[in-house]
């Protein structure tokens, strides 16, 4: 039998949507705005994997070709077509969203590893393509974009006012995932993670929701890409190489899988120790693992996970103190 457990208030995504716009709107005065930005767009990314990780339990190591794809379209347009940034933010989209509906119907005929293994070599594709194609420019990548204007007057070259376009693209992914995920769509998906096979039962066209799942999940993952490539001002190789896709699964996992906040709070963690651990070069990777065995050992549910484990057990012992009855358990999908 498993175990349902009531959303709590690190689950409670309006007003964690209050708190996030906030010290948003704070942190450019903390910290560097570029790095602010780095954390935002990092964070969307993690939360578009988590969406299809965390919720309907398809383990993916393709997530860089959406990253990366976008980030070249929006970064191609920009600098040789000269589309604004709002539209060529937009057209990275569109291509993520072509690129995550083609993988998607091509994965998920399959299960388990098998589907991890079909992402993985979707996306070296991509990335084989990026090299060899001449509009990419190789290893130089697409350099010199430029930020341009926002509706035509918003200068995006002064940092403040790229910052907070960032935050707000972060804030409606954060937003549009709430939604998705507390909608009855979502509670399908999230049917589908803990029993598939009971929500065939139900009547579920399972792999038609798996498939507007990924396809939503590498929508919002360009728009992280294609943010990406405006606010660094160049598109590269590097956002394409399976070692984003990892990125995005290692800062899920320290975070907390299949928890609203967890992709968050991982981006901030693993955003911060590459930049505190900078000067170590390639070993930065070896204390970015360090970091991800400890949490496995010590933080099985990641951050947000244990901590919401602590709040319950703690709430429940509180509830049982003042003479109350237990809370009942909740059934999940499948006993």
């Amino acid at each position: 039998m498993s175990t349902a457990r009531p959303d709590g208030i690190l689950e409670n995504g309006r007003l964690w949507l209050v708190i996030l716009g906030i010290g948003g709107a704070v942190l450019p005065f903390l910290v560097y705005p570029v790095f602010g930005m780095k954390i935002l767009c990092l964070a969307l990314f993690a939360c578009a994997y988590n969406l299809i990780f965390g919720y309907v339990g398809l383990l993916a190591f393709g997530h860089a070709a959406f990253y990366g794809s976008s980030a070249y379209v929006a970064a191609y347009t920009a600098a040789s077509w000269g589309f604004p940034t709002e539209l060529a933010i937009l057209s990275g989209v569109a291509m993520a969203t072509l690129i995550g509906a083609l993988f998607g119907w091509l994965a998920i005929r399959r299960q388990g590893l098998y589907f991890a293994m079909i992402t993985l070599a979707l996306a070296q594709l991509v990335y084989f393509y990026a090299i060899q194609a001449p509009w990419t420019h190789g290893e130089d990548g697409i350099q010199s974009v430029p930020r341009g204007y926002l509706f035509g007057f918003i200068d995006l070259s002064q940092p403040l006012n790229m910052y907070y376009f960032v935050l707000t693209v972060f804030l409606i992914g954060f937003a549009a995932i709430y939604r998705i995920v507390r909608s009855p769509f979502g509670q399908v998906l999230k049917s589908i993670r803990e029993n598939e096979p009971r929500a065939v039962s139900l009547g579920y066209s399972t792999d038609r929701f798996k498939l507007i799942a990924f396809t939503l999940s590498a929508m919002l993952a360009g728009l992280a890409g294609g943010t990406k490539a405006i606010v660094f001002q160049i598109a590269s190789l590097a956002d394409l190489y399976f070692m984003t896709s990892a990125d995005a699964l290692l800062m899920t996992l320290i975070g907390g899988v299949g928890t609203l906040l967890g992709p968050v709070v991982g981006a901030v963690i693993v955003v911060t120790m590459q930049k505190e651990f900078a000067t170590l070069g390639s070993w930065v990777i070896v204390v970015q693992g360090s970091a991800f065995v400890l949490c496995v050992l010590f933080l099985r549910k990641g951050v947000v996970g244990t901590l919401e484990d602590w709040l319950a057990a703690r709430a429940e012992r509180r509830r049982i103190a003042s003479g109350g009855a237990p809370a009942p358990v909740a059934k999940g999908v499948h006993s």
